[in-house]
């Protein structure tokens, strides 16, 4: 039993080490070779786990020759456009100036139903609305509204707008970020006297941030009963 509990625990920190390795996606912005590497790792990984008499080396050098080919294969489609057009191939277009490619949705085999949903996911409801809506390499849908449907901005109504810095965390669940302090150009007196001011310490700050415009925001923990 125990065997089995290191077993999984190592299968399971060399799978997390290997993800980190291929990156930081999201699986909906997976290229389909990096889908099929990501199953392939997990239905691997789960067999020097399942059983115990397999060697664990066994487990672990398919999934790190996987790893290996994802590697290899993002190398190749990072050096080489012909290369990335054959591997993840080109985005398509999918709705042109307000009207539905229909042959191109029957070559991509995507229905009308599936369009219209993403485009909905899009805040668009009209296809009319639409100049361009392309179907990118990994799945997801890119619309580009028509000039008159999209959201108005402070430069098309001649408004100077302030600039907006990055937030910083400096406090999460009582706990000082100090490299974020850093980054901010603050230190730790300058947030201890900020507490002080509103009579608290920092293990009393359940969520504290410096916003985009400079200010500091201080959530209270809440009082368990």
């Amino acid at each position: 039993m125990l065997n089995t509990f290191f077993r999984a625990l190592l299968v399971y920190i060399f799978v997390v080490i290997g993800m980190r390795i291929m990156g930081k996606r999201q699986v909906g912005e997976l290229q389909p070779f990096e889908l099929v590497i990501t199953l392939m790792i997990a239905e691997v990984a789960s067999v020097p786990m399942q059983s115990g008499g397999i060697p664990l080396i066994n487990g672990l050098v398919p999934i790190f020759a996987l790893l290996l080919a994802q590697v290899l294969l993002a190398y190749i489609t990072l050096k080489s456009g012909r290369a990335r057009t054959i591997i993840c191939g080109t985005p398509s277009i999918v709705i042109q100036n307000g009207k539905i490619v229909q042959k191109e949705l029957a070559r991509l085999r995507f229905n009308v139903n599936d369009l219209l949903e993403q485009l909905r996911t899009n805040n668009i409801v009209n296809v009319s609305d639409v100049e361009y809506a392309i179907l990118e390499t990994n799945g997801q849908l890119t619309v580009i509204p028509r000039a008159q449907k999209k959201p108005v901005t402070p430069e098309d109504l001649k408004i100077s707008a302030r600039y907006e810095g990055l937030p910083y965390n400096l406090i999460m669940d009582g706990h000082i970020q100090h490299k974020n302090l850093t980054k901010a150009g603050l230190d730790i007196n300058w947030l201890m006297q900020q507490l002080q001011i509103n009579g608290l310490k920092p293990r009393d700050v359940f969520y504290a941030y410096l916003d985009s415009q400079g200010n500091l925001q201080i959530e209270v923990k809440e009082k368990r009963r």
